[in-house]
Order: C-alpha cells, then sequence, then structure tokens
C-alpha cells in the first residue's frame, strides 16, 4: 500500500560512505611520512650517495679527536705504478698540507684499475674498497709490508708529514690489529665486522660525512689535476673520447682540468675534512696529455718545486740497494749488460719475437767490440727451465761467448735482504701476525741492473724497464755505500 508515494519499508538500509579524496591524500601521506621517518638514514646514504651528510652517530670514526688532516688514496696494478702512484700522494699531501696514509706493497694486479684511454676503469668508491680489503687480508696472512719499508723517504721527510697505514686504522677505526690472529673465532669475527664498516666508510659508501670524510668520486674519465696553471681551473682537456667510442660505448664524458688547490683546498669543503680520499692517482702520458694528473713545475713555489725534484728518483731503501751492489761485485764481478724481458704478463706474451730481436742486436755489437764471455745478467719472468727453444736458450748453450747471471730468491742474499728490511723497521710494531719475510726480488734485481756499465735492454713499454733507466740516469752505483 502506497502513502503519499513513500515506501511502505519500515526500516531503511543506509548506503557505507565513501571516503573523501581529501582523507585518503590524508593518510596516503601520513604513510608515506612513515615510511620515510623510519628509513630516513637507509633514503639518505644510497639516494645522495655524493651529498655532504652530518657524521651521525653509527660512525663513530668521525668522533676520533686529531687536528691531523690526512690523505687517503687507493694504489693498484703492479709494483712499479703503485710506486708512481705513490710520487702522485706525496704531492699532493704537500700542496693540500695533509698527512699522507703510506699504504702496503698490494699483490702484483690484485687491485685493478682499468683503462683509462677507454674510459673504462673502476669507480673509486669500488676501487677504495678493494685495496683496503686487500691491505686487511695482507696483514691477516702475514705479508703486509708498507711502501715505506721499500722506498727510502728520508727526502722528503721534512716537506710531508706521513703515517703508516696501519696506524691510521688502528686509531681511526678503533681497533686492535693484533686481535685478527687472536684464536677466539668471536673476537675475529666482531673484528672483522668494525673493520668492514671502518672500510666502508672511508672508501665513500656512505657518502661524505661533514668534516670527517671527503671522498672524491672523480676519476681520469672526467678529470685532469693540475696545480698553479693560469687560467685554466674547469677548461677543457685536449684529450677527449672520439666520437666512435662514445657511440660504441654509449659514453658522454667530457674530461676538464682542475687546479687541486682550488677546488680542495682552503676554501672548499673537502678542506674541512679530516680525512680526503682518492681513487686512483696513476697518470701516464696519452697523445698529448697527462690522464689524470698533470703536475710538472711549480713557477710560484720553490719548496714545491724542490720536492717535485726529489721524487722524480726515490731509490729503495739503503739495505736493497747495498744488496744489489754486492751481488754485481761478488757474483758478475765484470762489466756486464742487464737484460729486462718481461715476456708471460699481459700484453708482452704476444711480443717475443720483437723483445728478443732488440736484445739480440745489442749482444752482438758487444760480442765483436769487446773480450768474450759476454756477462748479461736476465731479468725476466720466464722460468730457466722454460729457456729452451728461446734466444735466451741460445745465449746459455755459448759458455765459450756468453756467461749470464740470475738471481732467484733462494739465494742467501736475498733472504738476508728481507730480514735486514724487515729488522730496521722495527718502528713500525709488527703484530705476532707476522710469519713471512717480505718478497725483495724484484728490487734487488732492479738495482743491479742500474749498475750495468755495458748497457741495458728494456722491454718496451714495460713500467719496470722505466724505473730502471731511472736509477741508471741517477748514477745509483757511483753513490757511496
Amino acid at each position: 500500500m502506497n502513502t503519499g508515494g513513500r515506501s511502505s519499508t519500515r526500516f531503511h538500509t543506509k548506503k557505507p560512505l565513501k571516503p573523501s579524496s581529501s582523507s585518503i591524500l590524508t593518510f596516503s601521506l601520513l604513510i608515506l611520512f612513515l615510511i620515510f621517518f623510519i628509513f630516513y638514514n637507509d633514503i639518505s646514504t644510497f639516494v645522495l650517495p655524493l651529498s655532504t651528510q652530518p657524521p651521525p652517530s653509527q660512525f663513530p670514526e668521525c668522533g676520533v679527536k686529531t687536528t691531523e688532516r690526512f690523505l687517503w688514496y687507493a694504489p693498484h696494478s703492479g709494483f712499479s705504478n703503485q710506486v708512481s702512484e705513490f710520487k702522485n700522494a706525496i704531492l699532493m699531501a704537500a700542496i693540500l698540507n695533509r698527512t699522507l696514509i703510506i699504504p702496503p706493497v698490494l699483490d702484483h694486479h690484485a687491485v685493478a684499475l682499468g683503462s683509462c684511454p677507454k674510459f673504462r676503469v673502476l669507480g673509486s668508491n669500488q676501487l677504495r674498497l678493494q685495496v683496503w680489503d686487500h691491505a686487511i687480508q695482507l696483514f691477516r696472512d702475514g705479508r703486509y709490508v708498507s711502501m715505506a719499508e721499500i722506498i727510502d723517504l728520508s727526502s722528503i721527510s721534512t716537506v710531508v708529514q706521513t703515517i703508516d697505514f696501519r696506524h691510521f686504522l688502528s686509531f681511526w677505526c678503533g681497533v686492535d690489529l693484533n686481535s685478527l690472529c687472536a684464536d677466539d673465532p668471536n673476537i675475529k669475527t666482531s673484528l672483522l665486522n668494525k673493520l668492514q664498516k671502518c672500510g666502508s666508510l672511508l672508501s665513500g659508501f656512505h657518502g661524505n660525512v661533514d668534516k670527517c670524510l671527503y671522498a672524491i668520486d672523480v676519476d681520469c674519465r672526467t678529470t685532469v689535476w693540475t696545480y698553479q696553471e693560469n687560467d685554466s681551473d674547469g677548461a677543457l682537456d685536449s684529450f677527449q673520447p672520439d666520437e666512435q667510442l662514445k657511440v660504441k660505448k654509449k659514453i658522454s664524458y667530457v674530461r676538464h682540468r682542475r687546479d687541486v688547490y682550488n677546488n680542495l683546498g682552503p676554501g672548499s669543503e673537502a678542506h674541512s675534512s679530516t680525512v680526503l680520499a682518492f681513487g686512483s692517482l696513476f697518470s701516464s702520458s696519452y697523445r698529448g696529455s697527462q690522464l689524470y694528473i698533470d703536475i710538472k713545475e711549480f713557477p710560484r713555489d720553490r719548496r714545491m718545486q724542490s720536492l717535485l725534484s726529489k721524487i722524480e728518483f726515490m731509490p729503495f731503501v739503503p739495505d736493497i740497494m747495498n744488496a744489489g751492489k754486492e751481488f754485481v761485485q761478488k757474483n758478475i764481478g765484470a762489466p756486464f749488460l742487464c737484460a729486462q724481458l718481461r715476456l708471460l704478463d699481459g700484453q708482452f706474451k704476444n711480443h717475443w719475437k720483437a723483445t728478443f730481436s732488440v736484445l739480440e742486436q745489442k749482444v752482438e755489437a758487444l760480442k765483436q767490440e769487446g773480450s768474450l764471455p759476454v756477462h748479461i745478467f736476465v731479468m725476466t719472468d720466464l722460468p730457466q727451465s722454460n729457456w729452451s727453444g728461446s734466444y735466451l736458450g741460445d745465449l746459455a748453450s755459448k759458455a765459450s761467448s756468453f756467461k749470464l747471471h740470475v738471481l732467484s730468491d733462494r739465494e742467501e742474499v736475498v733472504k738476508r735482504t728481507a730480514a735486514e728490511v724487515v729488522a730496521a723497521h722495527s718502528d713500525l710494531q709488527r703484530s705476532h701476525c707476522f710469519h713471512q719475510l717480505p718478497d725483495v726480488l724484484l728490487y734487488v734485481e732492479e738495482t743491479i741492473c742500474s749498475c750495468a756499465s755495458l748497457g741495458f735492454v728494456g722491454t718496451a713499454g714495460s713500467t719496470i724497464a722505466g724505473n730502471i733507466e731511472v736509477m741508471r740516469k741517477n748514477n745509483v752505483c757511483l753513490e757511496n755505500d
């Protein structure tokens, strides 16, 4: 029955209320705010890795009280490249008035950079972390040797302040490295975890931390460091990736020349940081430019110009130099030729013919000019057991014309020198982890070659050959022991 159009139903069912769009928006913003608040630290670390962050409580290293400002970098590749980087690190530390953290000698190619000319290199953060991890492993294996134990730093000691990496690590990370040798696995695990966090911070994986760490993220793909070049700061470098490489590798890098003092010295954000962390400091000439560091002179700074001259040639420590001279006098005892033949490593294994050709020409000339036998010191990575069938095998078979000399790590002079190097640096307070003598064979061999009075034949493109040439240029064998 209808009554005035009203429904006959006594109880009306209410329709559910639809939330307004404004209430949905408010609720969503509240949820997003809560998520952001909870995960703020993680978000700020990974979304803004290159920004400067305040030193939060999870970085106790930043609470270390010190007035010193340090410079750390990531050496890599073979020993000769590491020495080249070390010289550049000394230069940078002097320009920026920072204490240089002296690294260990890394295993040959344990850490690789890549290729600057091909614009294919490991990122600075990853490179630093690999160096950190390898340094810790060297210590645990009892094979840690500081660069200062091999290279004589006496000539630069009054110009640049230095600190051993182990000493820096101990006070900065707040650890006792001797505990790495502890029998208690819990202590060792805890220490390794602490070192891992410390290494991650110093490598730059948490970004820059205000007044604590400035991790440089640029490398040879975008930057060439200079100093006191008039009006060149920010200018384009002459070497740039060509169009073919850009298309092939899908890259868009642009290389700029930047003054290291203007960008990292007083007045810069980096200057106030306790630790300034570089990545690689390796550089070499390429297509009329330098790949990463182009600092050749200091026209307005005599002190720095003097330092530049000193680091051009930095000899080995006296124990190593004396060992090389001793071998020349006692084992060779005659004028001799040195042949540095790199045959098995990298690009060199494909150039045997060219390498032996240069040596053969020199040897035949000496054979015609002088008395026989011609003494030849052979420095090579090819084991003597594999000389047969090569030019070295031919020389060894002609005993009346040629006398070949080699040095191995089994010889007494090498073992004794290694022990002397350790004893000379007892101030580094070696831990009971240390149980192996350092490998000094390469350094003694280079010294021997620097004394070769009949000449030197080196492998083209080898940085080892380059080091020997510098030693010969500086007449190290004419110096008094």
